[in-house]
């Protein structure tokens, strides 16, 4: 019997897990259960499986198991406290070497951008990057089910999906956000293993002399609940000024579609679409976002989107739960009204 294994890489900094690694195993899972049936009728087994790094994080090993992983492969040292490519990737490349996984998901976060490429690389495989949708789908002349994986391609106008039919793993880094968070559950059993770390600090090539944490604006727009977000339609730079004032009433953060970043009207951090963010508010507002498909892929799996837009044939309706034809100056004061209206009356 041989053993279908479907990784998730555990990102953490400083003992902090990256939500985006209890995300994948979500995504692990439903993959596994996607094949669980081909496997058990040749006699094989199918695992969720996540690989953690870091210096005194078995706690956070501990937790993986509550989010989904059946084991945790764990290299706990002080050559791997703080993330360097070497050491991580040379550690990823020679845990997949030694198990095999099928598949090997990491985010596509900062971090894991860094660090995907350099483990496909040093494994001579495939890695789709910045997935959108992922599924074990069948392909013709495969006997196994294999990694349909799903991204924007020629600046976001199509979307693309890519399969590794010879190497494996199959790799593929994803955006935080774009898949739900599964649930926790304390109940939950599996297997730690420890492993030796085989990487020095002779061959880390690289050596941490101090983090500075930065003081200046800091907007984690990516896990914000509300998102009030403006486009071209705002007009002019004082638009943001309104669309704070609508975030903060609703206790949310301030979002923008790429031409407002491009202009210099607002910094990247609060950019949603292809080339910023994926977002998965309870409540998103659109203003003056026409809703190219760019923006589109970065919100649209919001719970909940309300869109304002004086063309009543813009496309950000198509994904809109309510639609407003209207002109954003004159429709979020109204809605400002209203809702501080609704606060004064049930105080």
């Amino acid at each position: 019997m041989t053993t279908r294994r479907f990784w998730v890489f555990i990102e953490q900094e400083e003992g902090k897990v990256h939500p985006v690694s209890w995300e994948l195993l979500g995504v692990a899972r439903m993959l596994a259960l996607q094949v669980a049936e081909e496997a058990a009728a040749v006699g094989d087994d199918v695992a969720v499986e996540g690989v953690l790094l870091g210096e005194n994080v078995e706690h956070i090993a501990q937790e993986a198991l509550y989010y989904g992983a059946d084991r945790v492969y764990l290299y706990d040292d002080p050559v791997l406290a703080y993330y360097r490519n070497c050491p991580y990737y040379q550690t990823l490349s020679a845990v997949s070497r030694k198990y095999g996984p099928e598949v090997f998901l990491i985010g596509a976060t900062t971090l894991g951008r860094d660090l995907a490429g350099a483990v496909a690389t040093s494994l001579h495989t495939g890695l789709t990057a910045d997935c959108t949708g992922l599924e074990m789908g069948e392909v013709k002349g495969s006997q196994k089910r294999l990694l349909l994986a799903t991204r924007p391609a020629f600046g976001g106008n199509i979307m693309a999906t890519i399969l590794c039919r010879n190497e494996r793993p199959q790799m593929s880094s994803v955006r935080p956000r774009v898949f739900p968070m599964p649930e926790r559950n304390p109940d939950a059993k599996g297997e730690i293993v420890r492993e030796e770390v085989e990487a020095t600090e002779e061959s880390a090539m690289a050596c941490v002399l101090e983090f500075i944490h930065s003081k200046g604006e800091s907007v984690n727009i990516e896990y914000a609940d509300v998102i009030v977000s403006g486009g071209r339609g705002l007009g002019t730079p004082e638009g943001l000024k309104l669309l704070q004032e609508l975030a903060d009433e609703l206790g949310g953060v301030v979002g923008a579609s790429r031409p407002l970043i491009d202009s210099g009207w607002i910094s990247y951090a609060h950019q949603v679409g292809q080339s910023g963010r994926t977002v998965r508010p309870k409540l998103y507002i659109a203003a003056g976002i026409s809703g190219a498909l760019q923006h589109k892929v970065g919100m649209q799996n919001s719970d909940f989107i309300i869109a304002i837009n004086n063309d009543p044939n813009a496309p950000i309706f198509d994904v809109a739960d309510v639609g407003i034809v209207g002109d954003l100056y004159q429709v979020i004061p109204e809605m400002l009204k209203q809702i501080r209206a609704l606060k004064e009356a049930t105080a």
